[in-house]
Order: structure tokens, then C-alpha cells, then sequence
């Protein structure tokens, strides 16, 4: 697994939290515990996506690359962005392009 890569993963999570904050879509109060607690995929019965994001899988993946873990396997994470971002109209290709590298690399990581 070669450390660039690692480094491209966690340039574009910080790009991720950007383009979140670029949109308006970053939140300084976090959910309640047992929101964050949801076994749901992208936690959709307690959280809207962006809060997933915020709250669950940026600070997940900066823990598995700062322990050095494997990745839980691939993600297809954009396809879920483009239909949770529909409404941002053109302001959601931003997040969707970070997500598509997110996905990318991780598919080349795992």
C-alpha cells in the first residue's frame, strides 16, 4: 500500500471538509449521541447526509489513516452525494467530484 496514496486520501478528506464548509452544509453543534449511533447506512433514519459526513466519516477515516488500519473496502459514496446534494443544483459538483476521488482511491487503497 504505498503512502502516497494515504496522503492523497486524507488531502481530499480535507478537500471534503472544505467544499462541506464552501456549501454551508458544515455544522458546529454536533447530532446527538444516539443519532450518530445509527446501524442504518450513511445513518439516513437519524442523520442528513452532510451531517454523516461531518460527524461520522471524515473523523472514521482520519482514525484508520492516522492508526494505519485497512480500509473497510471500497466506497461508492458519490452516488449517494448526487442524490443527497440534488437540490444544491450546480453547487453540489464540488462534492460530488471530491467524493468520486474519495471513492477512487479508496478503491485503489483496499
Amino acid at each position: 500500500m504505498s503512502p502516497l496514496l494515504w496522503h492523497e486520501l486524507a488531502d481530499a478528506l480535507l478537500e471534503l471538509e472544505l467544499a462541506l464548509r464552501g456549501s454551508g452544509l458544515w455544522s458546529k453543534e454536533s447530532p446527538e449521541p444516539f443519532r450518530l449511533a445509527s446501524e442504518a447506512p450513511f445513518c439516513v433514519d437519524t442523520l442528513d447526509f452532510e451531517q454523516w459526513l461531518q460527524w461520522v466519516f471524515i473523523p472514521r477515516m482520519a482514525e484508520i489513516i492516522a492508526a494505519g488500519e485497512s480500509l473497510p473496502g471500497a466506497f461508492r459514496i458519490a452516488p449517494m452525494a448526487e442524490e443527497a446534494f440534488a437540490h444544491l443544483g450546480r453547487r453540489r459538483d464540488t462534492l460530488v467530484a471530491v467524493l468520486s476521488r474519495i471513492d477512487g482511491l479508496a478503491a485503489r487503497i483496499g
